[in-house]
């Protein structure tokens, strides 16, 4: 008769979690960029260019993280609720509004830091 050994794992994340984020989680830096067209995001809710939003490809819907514009000092907190950028070498497309406070409507692009804040 073999013994058998139970083992509990515990699935990694590589973010923060919402219950137990003990601070900001620093989740990347890049580029990141702005959009304004569509009418549905991929959480299912109607998109709304006025509303401190933005798309991630891999956070949870309903992380919220802060954007922060490094050229600038500027920072806004946003809620995930869409998947993308779909162009390479970016880590995060904002909304409009969003954009306009980290102040990269000018440009269309920013170097950003991302931080986990829930």
């Amino acid at each position: 008769m073999m013994k058998r050994r139970v083992v509990a794992a515990r699935k990694h994340t590589r973010f923060a979690s919402r219950k137990n984020s003990g601070g900001a989680k620093t989740a990347s830096h890049g580029v990141a960029s702005f959009y304004t067209e569509g009418e549905k995001t991929a959480s299912g809710e109607k998109f709304n260019t006025l509303d401190l939003t933005a798309a991630h490809p891999t956070l949870p819907f309903g992380t919220k993280l802060r954007v922060t514009n490094v050229a600038s000092g500027k920072s806004v907190t946003v809620r995930v609720n869409d998947r993308g950028p779909y162009v390479q070498g970016r880590v995060v497309d904002v909304s409009y509004s969003a954009a306009d406070a980290l102040g990269m409507v000018g440009k269309g692009v920013a170097k950003v830091k991302l931080d986990v804040v829930e």
